[in-house]
């Protein structure tokens, strides 16, 4: 069973088509690149998915959990890192671990021993009692993105994962995608950083406008430089 199913979705917001019969499918442990310029539609699409956005026709499945039949049941087997780190004023970096951990129902065990893992290695464990205004944008992206890790998900969406990271952040998540992968977690992500997409990426889909221009192995790309539906 495919772990992610898109079928036909098409989206609208007022006159404007912003994805057109948008048609694919994630294996299990594949991990998938959507490209495309800005303005191609990659960000909705991933709201789509999330159910932030309404979608006009098509339906959307993970491990075979409709969306709109199922949808707390759906959303519980997806983790989701946004482009902009999206944290709450009033929380710490662990209060926020804590509220993803019972979101997604963690035992207390494994949120302190997931926690203990990530923060060491994105080097922020002395940050764990400081609230996100106190937090440089590329440490929020951290905190932001360990909440996403911390429970075993089928699906994972990951919306430009490395931009605000340093190095060796960056490096310590392209590592763990590979691993995640690995275990059977499905990865659909955006990234304009095409020389670490070429070493994640089993497939990529290239999106123009709203459509799916291409949809291949990730060793047959060749550029994003041409806009296709020129």
């Amino acid at each position: 069973m495919s772990q992610l199913v898109v079928e036909n979705v098409t989206v609208a917001i007022g006159q404007e088509s912003i994805l057109k019969n948008i048609h694919f499918t994630v294996e299990t442990g594949q991990l998938i690149a959507l490209i495309g310029h800005n303005g191609a539609g990659k960000s909705t699409l991933m709201k789509t998915i999330m159910g932030w956005q309404e979608k006009q026709e098509g339906n959307i499945s993970v491990q075979g959990i409709d969306q709109d039949q199922e949808f707390l049941h759906y959303k519980r087997q997806i983790a989701y890192i946004p482009e902009e780190p999206f944290l709450l004023s009033e929380l710490t970096a662990m209060q926020h671990f804590q509220l993803y951990g019972k979101s997604y129902q963690l035992s207390e065990e494994k949120l302190n021993q997931k926690v203990e893992e990530l923060t060491n290695l994105f080097e922020i464990k002395d940050k764990l009692n400081v609230y996100p205004e106190s937090l440089s944008k590329g440490m929020r992206q951290k905190v932001q993105t360990i909440c996403a890790l911390l429970p075993e998900v089928d699906l994972l969406l990951i919306d430009e994962p490395f931009m605000g990271l340093d190095i060796h952040a960056a490096a310590a998540l392209q590592q763990l995608l590979l691993e995640k992968t690995q275990g059977g977690t499905s990865i659909l992500l955006t990234s304009h950083q095409l020389d670490r997409i070429n070493q994640v990426a089993d497939k990529y889909i290239l999106l123009d406008k709203g459509e799916i221009r291409e949809y291949d192995e990730m060793a047959n790309f060749d550029t994003i430089t041409r806009r296709t539906s020129q």
